[in-house]
């Protein structure tokens, strides 16, 4: 097995560890930040980097890691998603408004099982590449990593409120970017409308 699958295999054992690792803390004391949580889900990023980093250096791109690495970056994401949603409803002095985080954190998941269908479909008729990564799901996906980081580590007030910034920065790259895609398979989706 090359080396980029195993680190996409990699991060999808640290979601348990993950999930394991930030009740833990939550349960101890919800209201201080949650460093080690914060320390394997930036070991996921950092993995996610270097496995794509390594297929193209080492021109190890195979089918098993174009299925698994998407598949792996969304785990981490939705399942990050699920658990600052979790958090912010139930209990936090900075931000009263659960729906602060809720709204954007549900557009962000709509969108990336939108994406997921709309490229199998498109692989389904061999069009894939019209739907392929672009420039601005990269920096939404940069913007977002380092938002829903900050958001579990929660280390002070600033954190908070920088971090919810720039998710909202990641937000309105996610729907630029869905509707970029969307627009470059729009002819195919409606052809026989």
């Amino acid at each position: 097995m090359h080396i980029p699958n195993i680190l996409t295999i990699f991060r999808i054992i640290l979601i348990p560890v993950f999930v394991i690792v930030y009740f833990a803390l939550e349960s101890s004391d919800p209201t201080h930040s949650n460093i080690y949580a914060w320390a394997v889900f930036t070991l996921a990023c950092i993995t996610d980097l270097i496995d794509g980093y390594l297929a193209r250096r080492l021109h190890e791109n195979t089918r098993f890691g174009a299925f698994l690495d998407p598949v792996a970056d969304k785990l981490i994401v939705c399942t990050a998603l699920v658990l600052i949603v979790q958090h912010f409803g139930e209990h936090h002095e900075f931000i009263s408004y659960p729906s602060v985080i809720t709204i954007p954190a549900v557009i962000v998941i709509c969108r990336e099982i939108i994406i997921s269908a709309l490229r199998e479909w498109m692989a389904e008729m061999a069009k894939r590449d019209t739907v392929g990564v672009k420039w601005i799901g990269k920096w939404k996906t940069t913007f977002q990593m380092f938002a829903i980081a900050g958001l579990i580590w929660r280390q002070a007030e600033w954190m908070i409120y920088a971090s919810t910034a720039l998710f909202y920065v990641a937000v309105i790259l996610t729907i630029f970017s869905m509707c970029q895609y969307l627009s470059k398979a729009w002819a195919d989706l409606t052809k026989d409308l």
